[in-house]
This record gives structure tokens, C-alpha cells and sequence, in this order.
């Protein structure tokens, strides 16, 4: 495997341009840096004050993108030990004060979790079905005014979600999520 595939750079904020190494982990693909680079746009490059939850972190370019993007806390959940390893290196790499890591099932993780969050990324496994399980236990631990980034390959059910802004890169469907009335915007 090549090492620029096994490599993530963060692309704006405090760590810009950091390449941060992943292990190999079957169905790891990160966030093509054209898709971060336009939710950032969409949620504004300072992201100051707000606690960020990346519930299937992976590589971490999101989570990482957030703090680099001065996010008071970021909570990263992974369910792979190996993968959060390799997470826990990247934020001590990157002396990434604000990022916990939590190596758990993201379902497990909600129903346990009684922490309030301004943002949610949402990548999970692709052509899986966890997003449909999520879905309805995200309200519990958002924040008001909270939007949700979402990753799919296909839009799963999104009654009580409003589609915000979306976008497709190749056979991946993206878009920021949020609660209550279809004039609800950023």
C-alpha cells in the first residue's frame, strides 16, 4: 500500500497542511479533501466555542479539521482499537489539546452518552445500515441550533431532519443536517 494512501492532510486552521498517518483498516476511506474543504465552507472556517462529536472518526480528518478549526472539544468514537490508536498518536502528533478519543461502538456511545454536542459527523462503514439506527438517537444529545454532517451512499429516511445543504462526490451523497422546520438554515 502506498504511504500517501495511509496519509490524510488537514487542510485549513491551526494544523493546515499536517499529514497525519492511519492504519490500514478495512473500509477506512477518509474524506476526500474537496468534500472537507466544502462542509467547512458550509459551517464557516472558525468553529470557536462549538464541542464536536465525530461518531465514527476513522482517519480522523474531520475530527482533526474541527480542532484545527479552534472547536472548544472534539469527542472522537471508534469502535477499532487499532484505528484509535492510531487516532490517540495523531492528537498527542499534533498536541490536539481539545480531542478525546473514545474507543467504543457509536450506538453504545449515544445511549450512553449524556454530553450535549453543537456538531456530529456522521461516515459510517460504508453501504452500511448504522445510519438509520443513529438517526433517531442523535436528538438526545444535541444541542440547540446542533447540525449533523452526514456521509452515505445512498440518503437514508430523514424524518424530523431537514437537509441543509448537500453535495455528491462520485458515488458518496454528503450533506449537513439539521432539526425542525424546512426554513431552518445556517
Amino acid at each position: 500500500m502506498s504511504q500517501a494512501r495511509n496519509h490524510v492532510r488537514i487542510i485549513g486552521g491551526d494544523y493546515r497542511r499536517r499529514q497525519l498517518p492511519f492504519p490500514d483498516a478495512e473500509g477506512l476511506r477518509p474524506t476526500p479533501d474537496r468534500v472537507r474543504e466544502t462542509v467547512f465552507n458550509w459551517l464557516g472556517q472558525d468553529l470557536d466555542g462549538l464541542v464536536c462529536l465525530d461518531l465514527f472518526a476513522g482517519s480522523g480528518a474531520l475530527g482533526f479539521e474541527a480542532a484545527s478549526r479552534r472547536a472548544r472539544r472534539v469527542v472522537m468514537v471508534e469502535k477499532s482499537r487499532k484505528v484509535a490508536e492510531g487516532l490517540k498518536a495523531n492528537r498527542q502528533l499534533l498536541a490536539a489539546q481539545a480531542v478525546e478519543v473514545v474507543v467504543m461502538d457509536a450506538v453504545h456511545y449515544l445511549k450512553s452518552c449524556r454530553e450535549r454536542f453543537d456538531l456530529v459527523f456522521l461516515d459510517p462503514p460504508y453501504r452500511s445500515t448504522l445510519l438509520e439506527q443513529i438517526l433517531p438517537l442523535l436528538p438526545a444529545v444535541l444541542a440547540d441550533d446542533a447540525r449533523v454532517y452526514v456521509e452515505a451512499a445512498s440518503w437514508p429516511d430523514l424524518e424530523g431532519w431537514q437537509r441543509i445543504k448537500e453535495g455528491r462526490a462520485g458515488l458518496v451523497h454528503y450533506g449537513l443536517l439539521g432539526q425542525g422546520r424546512p426554513d431552518a438554515s445556517l
